[in-house]
């Protein structure tokens, strides 16, 4: 009589690993090494072997410590920047005029969030961001302070991303936030369909007191890959007139204050 070894399939418990990794980095941007073994309960080498041989096929892009998602952006900063600039840049002065003197804000990546910065040139105030767009707007004047977060340099879009940033956001306190996104589905999430921006429109949603977004009309109801949060999580919504009014309900039942200009 000897006792046999339970079966496994090597392959099979991989295929799901990479499965999970690929799930987790869709939802959050980016993975670590030492997250990922602690879910899956398996040794950092193993999941380094696993990144590696999900970076080969293309599916995540190699970053020190962990995996990122890849940066797929078809279209620049800039092209997104140079449309619908009138409509832009009424949200933007807005949100704006939210904003008391002599608080601490942090502002999201986005173009919408660059043109605001534009509009609070001179103002006695603090703001932190990982957007070098915003960082472009104010670095002539000597107000407001600017606080730029680390991260990874995400060319195409002008800003910085990764776990430097998140885990920055995750120490400060600061009295509002500033967000845009992908789109609002029919109940209210808020979705971006960039999952290297997500956690860390999410990291400006825990560090804030006070959390605006900002979306035009024709981001309602819309769409996007990752989930950033639900309506309950913010405070106000600056939009402009047209937004769909089901969804804006929603929105405003959710407890969130809506303001269409």
């Amino acid at each position: 009589m000897f006792l046999r070894t339970p079966w496994y399939d090597p392959v099979m418990l991989s295929t799901t690993r990479h499965a999970t990794i690929l799930k987790r980095l869709q939802a959050d941007g980016e993975v670590s090494v030492h997250d990922l073994a602690e879910q899956l309960d398996v040794s950092p080498a193993t999941i380094r072997r696993d990144l590696d041989a999900l970076s080969a096929r293309g599916a995540l892009r190699r970053v020190r410590g962990g995996g990122a998602g890849l940066d797929t952006d078809t279209v620049t900063f800039e092209e997104v920047a140079q449309s619908g600039g009138t409509e832009r840049d009424a949200l933007a002065k807005a949100a704006a005029a939210l904003i008391p003197e002599d608080c601490v804000i942090v502002l999201d990546m986005g173009t919408t969030t660059a043109r605001l910065a534009h509009h609070l040139r001179g103002r006695s105030l603090t703001v932190v961001t990982a957007s070098i767009a915003v960082v472009h707007e104010l670095e002539e004047c000597d107000q407001p302070e600017v606080v730029v977060l680390g991260g990874a340099l995400r060319r195409s879009y002008r800003s910085l991303v990764g776990s430097l940033t998140t885990d920055a956001l995750t120490g400060l306190h600061t009295d509002m936030g500033f967000i845009s996104m992908s789109g609002i589905r029919p109940d209210g999430w808020i979705m971006d369909d960039t999952g290297m921006e997500a956690p860390i429109k999410r990291a400006i949603i825990g560090a804030s007191d006070r959390t605006v977004a900002v979306a035009a009309a024709r981001k309602f109801p819309g769409t996007g890959l990752v989930a950033v949060a639900p309506p309950e999580a913010i405070a106000t919504l600056v939009t402009s007139t047209g937004a769909d009014p089901a969804t804006l309900n929603v929105i405003a039942d959710a407890g969130t204050e809506v303001i269409a200009i």
